[in-house]
């Protein structure tokens, strides 16, 4: 009975923990899986992030990805290839490793999320495709042009490039995006060449009489309207055709030219030139919005500091610090410079400033009511002398006119 008893509580607590587990949200969900599993070195993983995020990184990753490209410039000269042959092996080997650590920094900040990213395969493969030359004895006859075709390979080191310009990246995403577009124009061009392939077997493809080089199988009449939508030499094929008596060739060349070339042709030009715009569009966009985040951030921190200075002075108001107000506000602006930004959007709008301007508001309205007052007790002053005047004018004036 105490068995039964115990196995139906397990069983309600197992459906309370998978009901609250199915009500719970996303974020709860990951959390309570995830935290047996939590990273213990989360301050170090953050310091290694914003060490791969400086600018300074970039710049030294740049650097070093421009000085291969020059190496493998100078491997192309044979005299300089082989009179500092051993000088270039070094440095090619400084270069993997540098290309070695920054892979595994990558790796270790986020080693999930790392094989997500297309950038980042693509360096994958390039730094094995570095690694192979060393895994094969080039002293060896036999593996000797194996080590020289996968050596050729080393100059797609070069378009690690890419993945440190955001421009470049967006033109790579935009070209992707254009593949499967481009893929079915160039389906139907297939399909146009293949139908004038057989057409033009059939027409101009006679051994004895036709053009049997450029129309006497499928292959060859494939290749001369590759020429055709290319324009290049068309004006050779077609007087080949015209010297051999067939003069209607020109109405099929020209049909040709107008749909392989001018439709076909364009048209994945235009699919490409259209996705590559919308692409820089879109880049364009972006770091707009990230100047706008980052112009927003440096306004946010300017007015929590003018907040702090202002509370400050309310505060050193209150605790009677200054004996009047004018004492505080200069001494206020002895701490301020000609380079400090002021940010009055939006500041203008906090209680403790709204404080601090009617303060000075009712000091100035009080100032100005004194100097109301002064000019009245000037001007009382000035027309009691003025009539003080008059009257000992007049008297004098009296005096001459008795004698």
């Amino acid at each position: 009975m105490e068995s039964t008893e115990s196995l139906n509580q397990r069983r309600l607590t197992s459906n309370l923990v998978v009901e609250k587990f199915k009500s719970s949200s996303d974020a709860e969900v990951k959390y309570a899986l995830f935290w047996p599993f939590r990273r213990k070195d989360s301050e170090f993983c953050a310091y290694i992030h914003r060490l791969l995020e400086n600018p300074l990184f970039n710049s030294i990753m740049i650097s070093v990805i421009s000085l291969n490209a020059l190496f493998l410039a100078m491997e192309t000269d044979h005299d300089i290839r082989l009179h500092s042959y051993a000088y270039l092996e070094v440095a090619d080997l400084m270069i993997i490793s540098i290309y070695t650590t920054e892979f595994l920094l990558k790796l270790y900040v986020d080693p999930l999320n790392y094989w997500r990213s297309g950038h980042h395969l693509f360096d994958v493969i390039v730094l094995v495709i570095a690694y192979l030359p060393y895994t094969i004895d080039k002293n060896d006859v036999r593996h000797y042009r194996t080590w020289s075709i996968i050596n050729g390979f080393q100059a797609l080191k070069i378009l690690k490039l890419v993945s440190y310009s955001r421009g470049m990246r967006s033109l790579i995403t935009a070209l992707g995006q254009t593949v499967k577009t481009v893929i079915y124009v160039l389906v139907l061009l297939f399909l146009l060449m293949f139908i004038f392939a057989i057409l033009g077997y059939g027409l101009y493809g006679d051994p004895e009489t036709g053009d049997s080089k450029n129309w006497g199988n499928l292959a060859s009449a494939l290749f001369t309207l590759f020429c055709l939508v290319t324009v290049d030499g068309w004006t050779d094929l077609q007087n080949e055709l015209d010297q051999r008596g067939f003069s209607s060739s020109r109405a099929f060349t020209i049909v040709f030219i107008l749909l392989g070339f001018f439709v076909f042709f364009n048209m994945s030009i235009g699919v490409v030139i259209m996705n590559i715009q919308g692409s820089t569009q879109n880049y364009e966009r972006e770091r707009k919005a990230e100047k706008l985040a980052a112009l927003q951030a440096k306004k946010q921190a300017l007015l929590k500091r003018q907040q702090e200075e202002v509370n400050m002075l309310m505060h050193q108001q209150k605790t009677s610090e200054y004996k009047t107000f004018s004492e505080l506000v200069e001494d206020f602006k002895k701490t301020l410079h000609h380079s400090d930004p002021m940010v009055l959007e939006d500041f203008c709008a906090s209680i403790p400033f709204i404080d601090l301007y009617l303060t000075s508001l009712d000091v100035q309205d009080n100032t100005v009511y004194r100097l109301q007052e002064l000019y009245h007790e000037v001007v009382v002053t000035l027309n009691t002398v003025l009539e003080d005047v008059r009257e000992k004018s007049m008297q004098s004036s009296e005096t001459d006119l008795k004698s």
